[in-house]
């Protein structure tokens, strides 16, 4: 039983995974036959080969630039910056907005690497939006990314500064939020 139980201790570590559900997701691969197993094992030990990092808006990809970037019926007048591709993907899936993206990609402490406020910067000046909109999470770290991503942006000549308002909960991430809590809440945003 030592493997099995080296599995559960692995998979415990995966967000949302409590030792119940790691032990549910190990009998499951357990009844899987070996194919099936083998196929899972490859799709994990190869997942960062075939994907790459946008070098437009950051998201990862098997292309660049992703495909969002290149969809030409994307609206390019509205750039959502999100702290994370996790975030982006929440997004997506709700099938709630049509704008381009940028992923901020690296927690914000004590402010923006240099890296990323010139990607920001860089972004905002090729693409012209009309509207940006701020998409942080409502919590302290959050704010620091909002306050910090505002000083990005200012006197870059974007007509409209939005944030989401606080349909999502406080204390909370958008990678949680469901549809509507994140539709009321790219619906609700106000101008900075």
């Amino acid at each position: 039983m030592e493997p099995f139980e080296n599995l559960v201790d692995t998979l415990k570590k995966f967000p949302s995974l409590g030792p119940k559900s790691a032990r549910r997701v190990a009998f499951y691969l357990l009844r899987q036959d070996n194919n099936e197993l083998e196929r899972i094992g490859s799709l994990i030990s190869n997942l960062r080969k075939g994907l790459v990092t946008c070098s437009q808006c950051g998201n990862i990809s098997s292309k660049d630039p992703c495909h969002i970037c290149t969809d030409p019926l994307r609206d390019r007048n509205i750039l959502c910056v999100v702290e994370d591709v996790e975030s982006l993907s929440v997004f997506e899936q709700a099938g709630i907005y049509n704008g381009l993206y940028h992923v901020i990609g690296e927690k914000i402490f004590d402010g923006l690497s240099d890296k990323s406020s010139d990607s920001l910067a860089k972004h905002i000046i090729q693409l012209k939006p009309d509207e940006v909109i701020i998409a942080t999470s409502p919590r302290l770290e959050g704010d620091i990314s909002y306050y910090t991503i505002i000083d990005v942006i200012k006197g870059l000549g974007v007509k409209n500064i939005t944030r989401l308002a606080y349909g999502l909960p406080l204390g909370g991430s958008i990678e949680f939020a469901d549809r509507m809590t994140l539709h009321t809440a790219l619906e609700g945003r106000r101008k900075v």
